[in-house]
């Protein structure tokens, strides 16, 4: 009962965290376009919460972090097939909150958090109620977003394994129709993209528990310790390989299935650490400590991203630039008196969700940051100038 209790006073402190980040970052160009573009069942959600709370960053980003509270969760509970102790569930699902993927898709208004909750939602009601409800589960989920194809791809590997004829029919068709609905994009020629795709899955889990996670699929695959999350996670992960010998791989599809992989690394490293005596313990536990290490120093890294312009030459070199500056600039431009202005295309979809519109009445042209004008207008952060920008005024006759 104590851990429930350790449980959810993690979920509520990084809940508030979250909360409290939506009001330091600004919308992406990808997110506007998700938000202004194409139907799709995210855009709704999102649309849903900017209706009841407003059009504002916490109301945009408020449907991801309840994505990220519910996947939590749900790895809490499929981790007690794998992890008997609750104590060693709650370490997994501090993990999986710490991971840069994870996090990342808690703020950010992409179809990586929407996946991760399906796929956990999927092997959570496949294990615990009757595989109807499952079936029916993968029937829904075939036409909420395309990122699932693959689901139904490894999923046919599994019912094959397992020589479940109505599972592998099913996800035939279900593979089939996505395939119609989305497709797979596999055009190009071999150009060199493996070892991007490698940087990529380290960048998103780190580079340990990367490297863990490869090892515990391999050597699950070897011992022939292999089930439904070992297929999901294992065939995924090596068709993005694949693919990646073709074409750059959008990352955000592939790696909330690798992640489903966590529980069976979790089970193997608690199993291995377990039989050993404590004196031979040592290097699991600095194993463990220093992934933890990294991981906290990543989250940190997110939380306090505006204080490392103080430490790069160039700001649009940092990782989280293309996630700043529209709000300031619209704030500015609002305060100017200017409700709408001409400018780039990708920073036009930006300002339209902070209420500045297009149009011709004036011209903002971004400028070198080196360049800074009294008559530029300019965002700062941490008194260190990253964006300037000149506004004119057209004369439309």
């Amino acid at each position: 009962m104590i851990y429930r209790v350790i449980l959810y006073l993690i979920l509520g402190v990084d809940a508030l965290i979250l909360i409290l980040q939506t009001s330091t970052i600004s919308i992406s160009y990808h997110e506007a376009s998700l938000l202004y573009g194409d139907f799709s069942l995210l855009q709704l959600i999102i649309k849903f919460s900017l209706y009841v709370f407003g059009q504002n960053d916490l109301a945009l980003r408020l449907p991801m972090i309840i994505f990220h509270m519910l996947s939590a969760l749900l790895m809490y509970a499929i981790s007690k097939k794998y992890l008997k102790d609750d104590r060693n569930r709650v370490w997994l699902v501090i993990i999986f909150m710490l991971l840069p993927g994870v996090l990342s898709s808690a703020l950010l208004v992409d179809s990586a958090g929407f996946i991760i909750f399906g796929l956990l939602l999927f092997v959570y009601v496949y294990d615990n109620y009757s595989k109807k409800y499952s079936y029916i589960l993968l029937a829904a989920l075939s036409v909420l977003d395309g990122g699932f194809i693959y689901l139904y791809f490894s999923l046919l590997f599994f019912s094959f394994y397992s020589k479940d004829k109505i599972f592998f029919i099913l996800n035939m068709v279900l593979f089939l129709l996505c395939m119609y609905l989305y497709g797979i994009r596999t055009e190009g020629l071999p150009e060199g993209y493996f070892l991007d795709s490698i940087g990529l899955y380290s960048a998103v889990f780190t580079p340990i528990v990367f490297v863990y996670l490869f090892y515990i699929l391999y050597r699950r695959f070897l011992t022939k310790e292999i089930d439904m999350l070992w297929f999901i996670s294992a065939i995924v992960f090596l068709f993005s390989l694949l693919l990646s010998f073709r074409q750059n791989i959008y990352i955000e599809n592939f790696a909330p299935y690798v992640i489903l992989a966590l529980p069976l690394a979790a089970q193997t490293f608690y199993s291995s650490y377990r039989v050993r005596l404590k004196m031979f313990r040592t290097r699991y536990k600095t194993l463990f400590t220093v992934s933890l290490i990294f991981l906290i120093f990543n989250s940190l890294a997110v939380f306090f991203n505006k204080e490392i312009y103080l430490f790069i030459d160039k700001p649009k070199k940092h990782f989280a630039y293309k996630m700043h500056v529209a709000k300031e600039l619209a704030e500015a431009l609002k305060e100017k008196g200017i409700p709408c202005a001409n400018t780039d295309n990708d920073m036009s979809k930006r300002l339209k969700f902070y209420g500045v519109e297009k149009c011709d009445m004036y011209d903002v042209i971004e400028q070198d940051i080196k360049n800074i004008k009294t008559e530029n207008v300019t965002i700062s952060y941490k008194n260190r100038p990253i964006y300037t920008a000149s506004v004119t005024k057209i004369n439309i006759k």
